[in-house]
C-alpha cells in the first residue's frame, strides 16, 4: 500500500516538473542556441512558422522576446488611480506575442484556426511570423527588416502608414532594441541550426 502511494506521489511530482518546466522562461533568453536547445519543440515551432510565412526564425525569436520575455501569461501593467490604486490594463495584449484579442482573432479567422491559443507558444510563433506576412503585403516591408517591421507590430499597420514613429521615441527605441536582439540571435543561430535541423526525435 505504502509503495502504492509513493509511486502515485512520484508521478505527480514529474508531471508537477514537466507543467513547471513548460511555463517557465528559458534560462538564457539572448542566447538563441541555449533557448532551442532547452526548448526544442520551440525551434520546430518558429521554423514551421518560418517556412509557411517567411519570416527568419531569428526574427520572430526577438518579436516574442520583446514583447513578453517567453512568458506565456504576460500582460501590460495596469494603469494606477491617484497614482495608487490599481486600475485598468492599457490594452488586451496577452500571451507570448502580446496580441491584442481584436488582432487574435483576424488571424484566427483568416488562418482557421479557432483554437490558437495566446499562452501556446507554437500558436504565438505562427501568429508573429502571419504579422510579418502581413506588414509586408500591407506596408510593403521586406521580411528580413527587423526594424521596420517591429514598429509596424508595435504601432500597427495604420499608425505605420502614417508614419506616426518619427514622433514616437519610444517606438524607435524598442525597434532598434529587436533590431539588435534578432543580429543576434541570426549569428548564434550560424553555430548551431544545422544541429537543430538534424535532430528528428524527441523523447520528452
Amino acid at each position: 500500500m505504502l509503495k502504492k502511494i509513493l509511486n502515485k506521489n512520484l508521478i505527480y511530482y514529474f508531471i508537477f516538473l514537466f507543467i513547471v518546466s513548460c511555463s517557465s522562461a528559458p534560462k538564457y533568453p539572448n542566447n538563441a542556441c541555449k533557448i532551442f536547445g532547452e526548448r526544442y519543440l520551440w525551434y520546430k515551432h518558429a521554423k514551421k512558422s518560418s517556412n509557411k510565412y517567411g519570416a527568419p526564425v531569428h526574427i520572430i525569436l526577438a518579436f516574442i522576446n520583446k514583447e513578453s520575455g517567453f512568458n506565456r501569461w504576460a500582460k501590460p501593467p495596469r494603469t494606477k488611480l491617484f497614482k495608487i490604486v490599481p486600475y485598468k490594463r492599457p490594452s488586451s495584449s496577452f500571451g507570448y506575442s502580446q496580441a491584442v484579442k481584436k488582432t487574435w482573432e483576424l488571424y484566427k479567422t483568416e488562418t482557421n484556426n479557432p483554437l490558437a491559443l495566446r499562452t501556446r507558444f507554437k500558436d504565438s510563433a505562427m501568429f508573429v511570423g502571419w504579422y510579418i506576412k502581413k506588414t509586408n503585403q500591407i506596408n510593403k516591408i521586406p521580411l528580413n527588416d527587423s526594424y521596420r517591421l517591429y514598429l509596424n507590430y508595435y504601432l500597427g499597420w495604420g499608425n505605420y502608414e502614417k508614419k506616426t514613429y518619427k514622433q514616437d521615441k519610444k517606438a524607435i527605441i524598442l525597434a532598434k532594441n529587436v533590431q539588435k536582439q534578432s543580429n543576434i540571435y541570426k549569428n548564434q543561430l550560424i553555430e548551431c541550426q544545422k544541429s537543430l535541423d538534424r535532430k528528428k526525435y524527441i523523447i520528452f
